[in-house]
């Protein structure tokens, strides 16, 4: 099978007949399964303990980490899954590798924990990884569990879409990222050079830019899927935090900057609004023909969801969780 599906522990009726996703979590991700153009018979379903938890909390498996499994990090503050669990683990791994699927689609934060080490489902749902834990070197797509969608059914249409994601993502084995150019620490002659190459016959040019107070710290320009530019100013390892590191070369940068904004090229944004006016009041920039919004025509789509930058790319791109890699976090832009 292609496709393994992978839950938490048993409930009530899961205990009676044995058996994972036959209660009413496992009625309503059948019918989610099938939105999403899946079959649940042509999958494998299991739980990472096939045993019912003491009043149905995961907690309850729960103990100090000085009695915890070896290797894995808590599962909630201060939470450790005991060692006498640790079967479940081995006899999971044996599952995996019987089955050798080409995706695990993990529901909930204890799939998620077995998998990768790691909880906070909201951050990581929808976005592919390679698994590190229980048994590494499958490809996982995290998604809300069923009996989460029961108490939050606007999450509902969210698992559809990640279905329908891991369905593509069951035809290969493999994690499959987008390749891509980024021209990154350019000099004055490099903007010029992409300006010649990319820039010339563009049709419709994103941009993005990154703030942090009162300044732009960089903008980004992508004519294509396949290739963009970063243009920096602030370079935190720079006495001075001056990324072109003269008044003169900083001036210059901004008159390509300008020249392409204030152009006739189509504009997509995410969030220009915010974009816009943070460019006119920060460097006197009136941008021309921003004819496209990906958070206006995604809240079109689906007014009730999430509209952020990361919640997108979760959906419409085969990236990586990137909002969650970065180690620097001081230039905020709020799109959501």
């Amino acid at each position: 099978m292609n496709i393994l599906i992978l839950g938490e522990a048993w409930g009530a009726e899961e205990e009676k007949q044995r058996a994972p996703f036959v209660g009413a979590s496992g009625y309503h991700l059948t019918k989610m399964l099938a939105e999403a153009g899946i079959r649940r018979a042509e999958c494998f379903l299991t739980n990472v303990f096939n045993l019912r938890p003491k009043w149905n909390k995961i907690e309850a498996l729960c103990g100090a980490k000085s009695n915890a499994i070896p290797g894995y990090p808590a599962i909630g503050s201060g939470k450790y899954i005991r060692s006498e669990f640790e079967p479940e683990l081995l006899r999971l791994g044996d599952e995996i590798l019987e089955c050798n699927p080409n995706i695990i689609i993990a529901l909930g934060n204890t799939a998620m924990w077995a998998m990768f080490g790691k909880t906070a489902i909201s951050k990581f749902r929808g976005t592919t990884d390679i698994s590190t834990h229980t048994v590494s070197g499958f490809k996982v797509l995290p998604t809300y569990h069923p009996a989460a969608v029961l108490r939050q059914w606007e999450l509902r249409p969210v698992v559809v879409l990640d279905l329908a994601k891991a369905l593509r993502e069951s035809k290969f084995p493999d994690l499959r990222r987008p390749k891509r150019e980024i021209w990154i620490e350019p000099t004055l002659e490099d903007l010029h050079a992409f300006s010649r190459l990319y820039l010339v016959n563009c049709e419709v040019l994103s941009v993005d830019i990154e703030t942090a107070g009162h300044q732009i710290t960089c903008i980004g320009f992508a004519p294509s899927a396949s290739v963009a530019l970063t243009i920096p100013f602030l370079d935190t390892r720079r006495k001075d935090k001056n990324y072109w590191g003269s008044r003169d070369a900083e001036e210059k940068a901004w008159d390509f900057i300008r020249d392409i904004l204030e152009g006739s090229i189509r504009k997509l944004f995410q969030n220009g609004l915010y974009d816009i006016a943070f460019l006119y009041r920060a460097a006197g920039i009136r941008v021309a023909n921003a004819e496209h919004d990906t958070m206006l025509l995604h809240h079109a789509l689906q007014p009730e969801s999430l509209k952020g930058l990361g919640f997108l790319g979760s959906l419409y791109t085969d990236e990586g969780a990137w909002k969650h890699m970065r180690t620097d976090h001081d230039t905020i832009k709020r799109d959501d």
